[in-house]
C-alpha cells in the first residue's frame, strides 16, 4: 500500500535533511500530521523565514540578519586576529565558550576533491582580501580534524604564510573523560603534538 500523496511528499522533503532515512522520515511525517495546525504553520514559517531573512555577512561570511554581522561591527573585538572556520555553526560554538575575542572568517566548506570542491568553491578570495589589512597579525585555522579539514588548513597555511602573517592551528586531542587505551591513533598523535608546559 502506498502513502497518500501529501504524506509521501512530506516524507521526501524530510529525507533531504542529513541523517534522515525513510523510516525516520515516515515517523516525522506522521508526527507532523498529529501536530496542531498552528504548530505546523509556525514550523513552516520558520523554514521560510530562515531562507528569506538571513544573509551571509559581506565581511566574514557568517549567516546573519544584518550585514555586516554583529561580530564584524563590534569595535571592541580584537582586529589583529581572524579565526577561519568551516561553517557559521562553528562560530556559534566558539562564541559559547567566551574565550576568543577576535574576528572570524567562514569558508562555507572544505577542500574535497572527491566531492568536486576546490579552492574556487570556498570563501578564500575574500579571506585573502581581508588579510591585506596590515592590522591582522594572526590567522587561527579552526577547520575540523578530518582529512578534508587538514588539507584545507595546509592549503591556507601555504597561501597565507608568505605574506608574513602568523598562521596557527587549534589543538586537537583527548576529550575530557576519555581513556587513552580507547583513543584512535590520529587523536593521540594530535594530543601529543598539542602538548603544553605545565
Amino acid at each position: 500500500m502506498q502513502y497518500p500523496e501529501p504524506i509521501a511528499r512530506l516524507m521526501a522533503s524530510f529525507q533531504k535533511l542529513p541523517g534522515i532515512g525513510s523510516k525516520t522520515a515516515a515517523r516525522l511525517a506522521f508526527f507532523t500530521l498529529e501536530m496542531a495546525e498552528s504548530d505546523v504553520l509556525d514550523f513552516a514559517n520558520a523554514l521560510v523565514d530562515v531562507k528569506r531573512e538571513l544573509v551571509n555577512c559581506s565581511v566574514c561570511g557568517m549567516i546573519t540578519e544584518h550585514d555586516p554581522c554583529e561580530i564584524c561591527s563590534d569595535d571592541t573585538r580584537d582586529n589583529t586576529q581572524i579565526m577561519v572556520v568551516e561553517e557559521s555553526r562553528d562560530i556559534m560554538a566558539m562564541e559559547r565558550m567566551q574565550a576568543y575575542n577576535g574576528k572570524y572568517h567562514v569558508l562555507h566548506g572544505v577542500l574535497s576533491p572527491m566531492e568536486g570542491t576546490g579552492p574556487e568553491d570556498l570563501n578564500i578570495t575574500a579571506l585573502l582580501t581581508r588579510l591585506q589589512d596590515e592590522t591582522i597579525t594572526e590567522v587561527i585555522i579552526a577547520t575540523n580534524a578530518t582529512a578534508e579539514g587538514e588539507a584545507t588548513a595546509t592549503y591556507l597555511s601555504r597561501l597565507i604564510t608568505p605574506a608574513g602573517i602568523k598562521v596557527t592551528r587549534i589543538a586537537y586531542g583527548l576529550s575530557v573523560g576519555s581513556d587513552i587505551e580507547y583513543t584512535d591513533e590520529v587523536t593521540l598523535h594530535r594530543a601529543l603534538e598539542g602538548r603544553r608546559e605545565m
